[in-house]
């Protein structure tokens, strides 16, 4: 395997010019992808193909974000101050929240396209006119191409915030590369990771990107709950904004979202492991939530259940900005509820899934979240035989 990582690095640095990828930490987290997309993956040509794509260009952005450093020494000066980040356990909403968020333009929020391309870094002036956003939109999607439904299930355009995972992909230590692949023994390898060097990167990231476009970062992404103590170690000065829905909808969804994602790239029916893996990854993340809390204190932290997400957008904003004391104003709110109109639930489809497609029992899931629903007082959603979002 060894082997095959350097013969990947030297590729990559042949087409890019560039050898110097940064922190070698990442190779542990590179090896134990490839060797889990191998043994476990069943990926068609074309799966085969993402991946190798999806690594490359994840090594080049590397390679090229400690070229700009190199030429740059001035980054190391750069500080990111209390970033708020919306987190909760998947399909609680966390998406939609902080696409309502970055209809601020007082806000940074983390696009796709900067995170995968990231240098030069954007800048203030032509941030929503960067020729990386037009290329971003015009590119066609492998995904929408293959997996068109897929679209009702989870979809960011690329004027839309993206999570964390992206960047964390970066240092191969991501459960959205999970999402893609079925690579249960990466799962527990990362489960059991210290992400300390993941996060670094992380920042590293961050800073790079806000040196010419600055401001106050409101960033998402579910998998901050398994690694919440390496984020709070990071950013002493972060504040949490939590969504909450029943668990026994958000592991049915996250379930079918996976099945259908992963489904993309290999002809082989994982969905039992994927039940297995994925419930098992969520109650990980609940379970750590708790226990940071339950060291650490309540003050970081805001809990927004998700049916009130649901029933008012813009009032939830509201509680989340006064929460950090600032006031929502007129045009901002006319911003977001223009947003909402635009972009409202079903608007690609209708996500339909059941616990049972994943060998899953209701009550069996239900016991397993019990602590966590009656530390925030989440109410059922629907019958864990089904239900959509």
């Amino acid at each position: 395997m060894a082997q095959r990582i350097d013969d990947l690095l030297d590729l990559v640095a042949a087409e890019t010019g560039l050898d110097d990828f940064g922190d070698p930490s990442f190779r542990d987290g590179l090896e134990r992808v490839h060797d889990a997309v191998a043994a476990t993956a069943d990926l068609t040509p074309i799966g085969r193909a993402v991946f190798e794509g999806q690594t490359k260009a994840a090594l080049a952005n590397r390679a090229k974000t400690a070229a700009w450093e190199r030429a740059h020494p001035g980054l190391a000066d750069e500080r990111v101050t209390a970033p708020v980040f919306v987190i909760g356990l998947p399909r609680s909403g966390t998406t939609a929240l902080s696409h309502l968020l970055a209809a601020d333009p007082a806000n940074r929020s983390l696009l796709g396209w900067e995170a995968q391309d990231s240098t030069p870094p954007p800048e203030t002036a032509t941030y929503r006119d960067d020729p990386r956003l037009h290329a971003a939109r015009t590119a066609p999607s492998v995904v929408d191409r293959l997996n068109p439904g897929f679209k009702a299930i989870h979809h960011d355009p690329p004027e839309a915030p993206v999570e964390c995972t992206v960047l964390l992909a970066q240092h191969f230590a991501s459960l959205m590369l999970s999402t893609m692949y079925n690579v249960p023994d990466y799962d527990a390898w990362l489960l059991d990771s210290d992400m300390t060097a993941a996060y670094d990167h992380h920042h590293r990231m961050l800073r790079l990107l806000q040196s010419r476009c600055p401001g106050r970062w409101f960033l998402k992404a579910p998998v901050h709950c398994h690694a919440i103590d390496a984020v709070a170690a990071r950013y002493p000065d972060a504040r949490f904004v939590v969504t909450h829905r029943d668990p026994t909808v958000t592991v049915a969804s996250t379930c079918s979202l996976v099945a259908s994602l992963s489904g993309t790239f290999t002809e082989t029916d994982h969905r039992y492991t994927t039940g297995r893996t994925w419930s098992a990854n969520l109650a990980a993340m609940a379970d750590r939530v708790v226990d940071f809390r339950d060291r650490n204190g309540d003050e970081r932290f805001l809990d927004i259940a998700y049916p009130d997400l649901v029933a008012d957008p813009v009032g939830t904003v509201r509680a989340v900005y006064t929460w950090l004391g600032r006031d929502l104003d007129p045009a901002t709110e006319d911003a977001m509820r223009a947003h909402t109109g635009r972009n409202r639930q079903h608007k690609y489809g209708r996500h339909t899934y059941a616990l049972e497609e994943f060998g899953l029992e209701g009550g069996a899931v239900a016991e397993r979240f019990e602590g966590y629903r009656k530390r925030f007082g989440i109410a059922a959603e629907t019958p864990s035989t089904g239900g959509h979002a």
